[in-house]
């Protein structure tokens, strides 16, 4: 594939019902051995209703197993395990076991097929998996899914903290692509206008959804829908920038500062909101959204300190160096800061 060319998604399916037929939508795509990965504890909540869609289709399973690590040693370890006659590795569950077939597929050069049963962020459609390297996390190249299979039910079932953390990782596109026009007005980048466009029109679509409540399918669905175009836009950039701005580097370095670090997706929200405050940058469509879902009211629930986002927008400029985000001049990270104790909904959370 020359750099001109990128890779979507062959097979989509964002709907009520998708596990019970991930064996048919395999076959149609002549996909007849499989490898598939579980996340911790999902093979007894889901496995009967899978393996019993493969038997229907006639779709063989090689090997199964379950995944808790995303430490690059054993899955590089594992990869070389795998069946010769694999033809896709499945990925079935949380991050983890995400970020774990999609570089087993990126190094076997394998289809990976993304079955998500949390909303929690975009990774489930990105290709690039975050492991565990030397006892850091690091964020490598891997594969862009072959197949995204979302059963919006298995979503709705998963504990709502998960959906909080997506809702926050999709708002966090405001602030991204923001970031990013940024870069190339200073010089540091050029912005990929369809990327852009994209990254954009997946964040607007997602914060003018009307809804009832968050667990409603139509909103779910629109939530989805946005990550996976997340992903894809950063595929058409050939970098995470269209979808990962000033706040995902506040997010990185609170992961490196805490012990036990909040949901991605809610660091990052909650950055989003830090960053586009201090830009005046859509701001009150962000709080709305917050507060319509309840996403501030979760955040209350936690136990946040001011001084550890304060430590994490100092560090933040140094997770990547190379980039030129707001975070990365000091004036900007100097209004952050005075923002987390002179704000009202920021002093609500943080403590």
């Amino acid at each position: 594939m020359s750099k001109d060319e990128i890779s979507i998604p062959v097979i989509l399916k964002i709907e009520r019902g998708v596990i019970s037929h991930i064996g048919e939508y395999l076959k149609d795509a002549g996909i007849m051995h499989v490898t598939i990965l579980f996340g911790n504890g999902l093979t007894s909540m889901f496995g009967d209703t899978v393996f019993g869609s493969f038997d229907e289709a006639g779709v063989t399973v090689l090997h199964h197993q379950e995944m808790d690590t995303v430490d690059f040693n054993d899955i590089t370890d594992l990869a070389f395990e795998i069946p010769n006659k694999t033809q896709a590795v499945i990925g079935m569950g949380g991050g983890k076991v995400i970020d774990a077939a999609k570089y087993i597929g990126y190094i076997l050069r394998l289809p990976f097929i993304s079955v998500p049963t949390s909303s929690s962020s975009d990774g489930f459609s990105s290709s690039s998996a975050s492991l565990t390297v030397n006892g850091h996390r690091k964020s490598v190249p891997a594969k862009m899914a072959y197949g995204i299979l979302v059963d919006t039910d298995v979503i709705k079932s998963a504990p709502v903290r998960f959906l909080y953390s997506g809702i926050g990782d999709m708002v966090a596109k405001i602030s991204s692509t923001y970031d990013w026009q940024h870069e190339e007005d200073m010089g540091y980048d050029e912005v990929n206008d369809f990327a852009f466009m994209i990254a954009k029109k997946a964040a607007n679509s997602f914060v003018r959804t009307p809804f009832e409540a968050v667990d409603d399918f139509y909103f779910l669905k629109e939530l989805l829908d946005s990550l996976a175009l997340s992903g894809i836009a950063n595929e058409i950039a050939g970098s995470s920038a269209p979808t990962s701005g000033s706040e995902h580097l506040i997010s990185h370095a609170l992961d490196q500062i805490l012990e036990h670090p909040q949901l991605h997706g809610i660091q990052v929200g909650i950055a989003t909101y830090i960053m586009c405050k201090i830009c005046d940058h859509r701001w009150q469509r962000i709080d709305t959204v917050f507060t319509k879902t309840g996403f501030w009211d979760y955040c209350s629930t936690l136990d946040l300190k001011v001084k550890d986002f304060c430590d994490a927008i100092d560090l933040a400029p140094d997770i990547k160096p190379h980039r030129h985000t707001y975070i990365h001049e000091e004036n900007y990270r100097n209004l952050a800061k005075a923002l987390l104790t002179g704000d009202e909904r920021l002093t609500a959370i943080l403590h």
